[in-house]
């Protein structure tokens, strides 16, 4: 019953809560962008979700469009911003998720949503972790995020995804 019906209620609970609390936040960060990315406050990228449909993926923008003389963007470090290395580094980049999650494309908690060029190289096993919504965090980044392998982060996913519950 957690899964199907009082989770969904959480996940639009926790997700007001973090606007309302973190509110100035935003506007802080708004204003920022507004400012260092030429009027230009959120990133969208296409992700795949629950059972691989796929849906934008909505975030502050950390990096700004400078082009080279030919026309191209510059290297990602080139156009990362100041304000946008403190954004990732503090994950403040990741609040408009908020909204991912009260349209019902993710939760709070499940796998982290990844690119759908990824797709093809699931294992059936890996593929479990398309059978819940993707999350904000998950076992996986409070395990170790970053440091650990992709397979074990999938792993962490796919045990997610076999005991989830309320706790």
């Amino acid at each position: 019953m957690y899964n199907y019906f009082f989770k969904r209620i959480l996940d639009i609970v926790i997700s007001v809560l973090v606007l309302i609390v973190l509110f100035p936040v935003f506007i802080g960060v708004i204003i920022a962008l507004l400012i260092v990315n030429d009027g230009k406050v959120f990133f969208t990228q296409t992700r795949a979700g629950k059972n691989g449909v796929l849906f934008n993926l909505i975030k502050f923008k950390s990096m700004n469009d400078k082009k080279d003389k030919e026309g191209f963007l510059l290297k990602d470090t080139d156009r990362l911003t100041k304000t946008g290395q403190f954004i990732r580094k503090t994950s403040i980049d990741e609040l408009p998720q908020v909204f991912n999650i009260l349209k019902g494309d993710m939760s709070v908690v499940g796998p982290r949503p990844l690119l759908p060029e990824y797709l093809p190289y699931y294992t059936d096993y890996h593929k479990m972790r398309h059978n819940v919504k993707p999350g904000i965090t998950g076992l996986a980044q409070v395990s170790g995020r970053n440091t650990l392998k992709f397979s074990q982060r999938f792993n962490l996913d796919v045990e997610y995804v076999k005991t989830r519950s309320f706790f």
